[in-house]
């Protein structure tokens, strides 16, 4: 076991973090168990590029409880909680990464960990596998496949197989039923604004909040802020996910003209340019922007600071831009992942990423269990159901079954009064 953490001495704390999630995450809890007894991953190597915080420390516990051995690094330079990776080196994970890392020790570490030779990948974002087309060929043949998490990595996966370029399988687990109908809607809604409230203590109630994309995350975060009493503004490119918003209730219009409402305006697109340009030309003065896309292009600071006359760091994640004519704007997190990079930031709930965790350990079985041809794969409904199962149980929920009647019924075509 090898790591390159900040501090081991944060250890002790990590451990109490970890411990905490594990009480909120029964479904990992109950793989964990059945991994132990079966050991599905004797001898495997699986390398992960995801969020190094307690709830990702105990996924990587769950496949080493399987008897993988697992190598771990951050997918983002300001997510990594430096104690969670201190108690996960401590507990026998190979750990690389420390929050506020540099770029290139952002890529160093991701490196390290495909100097284990994996053979399978976890990542978030799809930075892990891109390295490895790009830079790392000498691994490709070596890799069995490799498990998605987020919608942006999954567009840029699927582009590469689209051009032939992507030379293994890859499971999308951000498209199974049970990790964005509940991860990317109540956990990005619910920890968008826990972070967002805890950097700024501002009041939500009765602000005008502008949330640019309304997918499953635009939808969880629309419907939180709507809940705590915001007017909410969305902006679409969709039409129909446009019409759908203004039937939920909200108004919509241009990014241009909405900016000239926005008390709170947060991006969720996966897009770059987002709010760019022209835009801060209008942007209502005070206005507090925030990004919980997976990168850092979606708001464009580069545009932000030719038109600002001084930026200043007021608190630790809240930079101020003056702009030419006076007006005060806001930027949070540097324009990353809010959720996780900000200084209040946790990523979503444990008992959301109960699920979507439990995705990711049972697709890695998948993959071994499955020799798939090279292409981008949904997780089989089978498995999504189980784990909505085992989370009723855990919840203490019973639901109704067919009898044998209503499922001849359903499947039959005579039918009627």
């Amino acid at each position: 076991m090898t790591y390159n953490v900040k501090d081991m001495s944060l250890a002790p704390q990590g451990r109490k973090k970890i411990e905490w999630v594990q009480r909120h995450m029964p479904v990992l809890e109950h793989i964990k168990k059945k991994f132990e007894d079966e050991k599905p991953f004797e001898g495997i190597t699986i390398g992960s590029c995801l969020h190094l915080e307690p709830k990702t420390i105990n996924l990587g516990l769950t496949l080493q409880a399987g008897g993988a051995e697992v190598a771990m690094t951050g997918c983002n330079p300001l997510s990594t909680q430096d104690d969670a990776t201190a108690a996960g080196a401590d507990m026998g994970l190979n750990m690389y990464g420390w929050r506020e890392e540099s770029n290139e020790e952002y890529y160093q570490n991701i490196n390290l960990v495909l100097d284990h030779k994996p053979e399978i990948i976890i990542d978030d974002g799809a930075d892990m596998i891109f390295l490895l087309h790009r830079e790392r060929k000498e691994l490709l043949e070596k890799i069995r496949g490799a498990c998605e998490e987020t919608t942006t990595g999954i567009h840029r996966l699927r582009a590469m197989n689209k051009d032939k370029a992507l030379k293994f399988p890859v499971m999308a687990v951000n498209d199974a039923y049970t990790k964005y109908l509940f991860d990317n809607r109540y956990g990005t809604g619910q920890s968008t604004f826990d972070s967002i409230m805890g950097s700024t203590n501002v009041l939500i109630a009765g602000k005008t909040i502008v949330i640019c994309g309304y997918g499953w995350c635009g939808r969880g975060i629309a419907m939180r802020a709507q809940g705590l009493g915001a007017n909410v503004i969305v902006t679409e490119i969709d039409p129909i996910r446009a019409l759908e918003a203004r039937m939920d209730g909200y108004r919509v219009m241009k990014v241009q003209d909405a900016v000239k409402h926005a008390d709170l305006l947060i991006t969720a697109t996966g897009n770059l340019d987002v709010v760019s340009g022209n835009d801060f030309k209008y942007i209502k003065n005070g206005c507090i922007m925030a990004n919980s896309g997976h990168f850092n292009v979606e708001i464009n600071q580069k545009d932000l600071e030719e038109m600002s006359t001084s930026q200043e760091k007021i608190k630790p994640d809240i930079d101020q831009y003056v702009l030419e004519d006076g007006r005060k704007v806001y930027l949070l997190a540097e324009g990353r992942l809010v959720n996780l990079a900000g200084e209040r930031g946790q990523g979503h709930p444990a008992e959301i990423m109960d699920l979507s965790f439990a995705m990711q350990a049972l697709s890695v079985k998948y993959l071994l269990d499955n020799d798939l041809e090279v292409g981008v794969y949904k997780t089989p409904d089978e498995t999504d159901k189980y784990v909505a199962e085992l989370k009723l149980g855990a919840m203490g929920i019973e639901i109704d079954e067919l009898t044998t009647e209503q499922k001849e019924y359903l499947e039959g075509w005579e039918q009627g009064t």
